[in-house]
């Protein structure tokens, strides 16, 4: 999060000042051109703040940027009072005033991909703040170079219609609505989907609807993904086939949730989950993100839900543990469908040139849910490295939104580069570990693991391999019995004093090999292998039709060591 606070103040920084100076270098000074050019590089920084901060106001610097421009163009023609180029500045400094609002009326519209629709005014408006940006590099490109003024006029008359236009089609849409709904509901009322998955949630998390998709596809039924932020749409739309629907309010929510849908899916406690679980005719099913024993995953919150979710009975000894009281039959045992592709060894062996994967958490949003081990890990690497070991370090999506974090990180991949250059062993980290390879891919080409407490350590234990936990001494004494899955695997202390115990364990004599088969089942569920995912398809199956009943199990597989 300090992270993301940093580049936002860089940003909001690099974006005032220069605009200051370029209208100062401009106004007060005989430098033109290099006003012009300080203009446009805080173009440049706009564009890069509004990265950043989606909802950043920039109306201000821009006027600023607009005037030195205009002043600048001004004085590079030099003829005078030209009414050509103060008919340029009047429309553009009404572009400049209006387009904030036309933003805003846009981001009101409902929005969708994968649907036979093509809504271009909440499209355009969207980028009404680009293109605005672009605009004003023009005009300055065009005085740099003393264009005539009407040239600067006919770029900002084709903008200045283009906004019209989007004027008139919102203004349209909100005092003369269309009776059956607007073509996003005729579209959805066409598609008759049966259900939904629900998402919000900070940016950098679509994982969490992503690792859920194959399987409400599995599922057979037609069905939407409604997200409440704008800047998930493009990438959850590219990994399903299925309607995906940007609702900015509740009003667009209500011409969203068609009459055919029975079930509503979520995926984490977001705040605004609290906007769809209002709507009463749907049976609300939370699924998480993962399965851990961070605190997080015993939420009170669950609750609310008519169904919960869980992959084994562990969870729900979890909840019970917290002190969360939730009626029984909310809870569904459903296993952990995202392990089903994960290879499974059953016998316990020595590890010689072992591959370790490696999967710090981050920080967390409170000191006292910090299990990250990164401040702790590099005599774990140069360890592990010494044994001979191939590292595939795989760090938390949001490690780099803590600048000490990030820093830490880098020095562990300048660890393993330095290795790699040395003796050839293939460690893996970066992209490479966390975007080329699926977290699948990556416990696969593993030996062992070492993890913070994490949802990560839940997965691995479906592979039957050995791993070993991070104790930061947060818990103190408390550790094993607040992080209960932890007594299965080999618990590392902050102060490291026991690694080398821990690395025998982990890689060589491996005790708690057998107690990991018990501790699979309470934590995983008892499914058989070849049909892992059924657990949840056949759950979610009966909630769509409750008179919906599966065929005969097969037993499941005997999970031991021996088997």
């Amino acid at each position: 999060m300090r992270g993301d606070l940093v580049r936002k103040l860089i940003a909001r920084c690099l974006t005032t000042g220069l605009a200051v100076l370029a209208f100062l270098v401009v106004a007060l000074t005989g430098a033109t051109g290099w006003g012009l050019a300080l203009a446009v590089a805080a173009l440049a920084a706009a564009g890069y703040e509004r990265r950043v901060r989606p909802d950043a106001g920039i109306v201000a610097e821009t006027v600023l940027l607009a005037a030195g421009i205009l002043v600048g163009h001004a004085r590079r023609l030099d003829d005078g009072f030209d009414p050509v180029l103060a008919l340029t500045a009047l429309v553009l400094l009404g572009l400049v005033l209006l387009v904030g609002p036309l933003r805003d009326a846009g981001n009101l519209e409902i929005r969708a991909a994968n649907l036979p629709v093509r809504v271009w005014t909440p499209l355009v408006a969207a980028r009404l703040d680009g293109i605005l940006l672009g605009l004003l590099a023009v005009v300055a490109v065009a005085a740099a170079f003393a264009l005539p003024a009407v040239v600067a006029l006919a770029v900002v008359l084709v903008v200045a219609a283009g906004c019209g236009a989007v004027g008139l089609d919102l203004a349209r849409r909100r005092f003369r609505p269309s009776g059956g709904g607007g073509p996003v509901t005729r579209a959805l009322r066409a598609h008759q989907p049966e259900f939904l998955l629900y998402f919000s949630a900070p940016p950098g998390s679509e994982y969490q609807v992503t690792m859920w998709l194959p399987y409400l596809e599995r599922l057979g039924r037609p069905f939407l993904v409604l997200l409440r932020e704008p800047e998930f749409l493009p990438t959850i739309a590219a990994a399903t086939s299925a309607p995906v629907v940007y609702c900015p309010t509740l009003k667009a929510m209500d011409e969203a949730l068609v009459p055919s849908l029975r079930v509503a899916f979520y995926v984490n406690h977001g705040a605004k989950n609290s906007h769809c679980i209002r709507f009463t005719q749907l049976t609300h099913v939370q699924l998480h993100h993962g399965d851990s024993d961070k605190a997080p995953s015993a939420n009170p919150v669950s609750a609310i839900f008519d169904k919960i979710f869980v992959a084994g009975p562990a969870a729900i000894e979890r909840y019970a543990r917290a002190g969360v009281e939730i009626p029984a039959e909310k809870f569904v045992v459903v296993g952990r469908p995202q392990v089903e592709a994960i290879e499974v060894r059953r016998e316990a062996r020595p590890l010689t040139a072992p591959t370790v994967l490696y999967t710090p958490t981050w920080t967390g949003h409170h000191a006292d849910a910090n299990y990250c081990s990164l401040p702790v890990a590099e005599p774990l690497l140069r360890r592990l490295l010494d044994r001979g070991a191939t590292v595939i370090l795989r760090a938390h999506p949001y490690t780099g939104q803590n600048p000490a974090s990030a820093r830490q990180l880098a020095r562990l991949t300048e660890l393993l580069a330095a290795d790699r250059t040395r003796t050839g062993r293939q460690h893996l980290w970066g992209a490479a570990a966390s975007r080329e390879l699926s977290l699948t891919d990556c416990v696969n080409r593993s030996d062992a693991l070492v993890s913070d407490v994490s949802g990560v350590i839940s997965d691995y234990l479906y592979s039957g391999k050995p791993y070993a936990v991070t104790d930061l001494g947060v818990d103190g004494d408390e550790f094993l019995t607040r992080f209960p899955l932890a007594r299965s695997g080999y618990v590392l202390r902050r102060d490291m004093a026991n690694l080398d115990e821990v690395l025998t364990g982990l890689l060589d004599t491996d005790p708690l090999a057998a107690a990991r088969w018990d501790t699979r089942r309470r934590y995983l569920g008892d499914f058989p292998a070849d049909a892992y995912a059924d657990g949840f398809l056949d759950a979610a199956r009966r909630e769509l039709e409750p008179g919906w009943t599966p065929p005969a199990p097969r037993k499941p597989a005997p999970l031991s060591p021996h088997a």
